[in-house]
């Protein structure tokens, strides 16, 4: 038997999405993912981390639109 793929919805720019236990801002959306803004975390620290991620739209839910 086949595996059927649930609809993902996919985000739009702009919102803020939750993943990995973080969230991002949309920047870009791609056929399979979003580029995400990830400096408006509280915990972002520009010596240790990008400003900009990749995620894959099964990877994250829409928290704000």
């Amino acid at each position: 038997m086949a595996d059927v793929d649930e609809e993902v919805v996919a985000a739009k720019v702009g919102n803020i999405v939750s993943f990995d236990g973080m969230k991002g801002k949309v920047e870009k959306v791609n056929d399979n993912s979003v580029i995400v803004d990830i400096t408006i975390n509280d915990s972002f620290d520009e010596h240790e981390m990008f400003e900009k991620t990749v995620v894959n739209h099964k990877r994250y839910t829409i928290i704000e639109e």
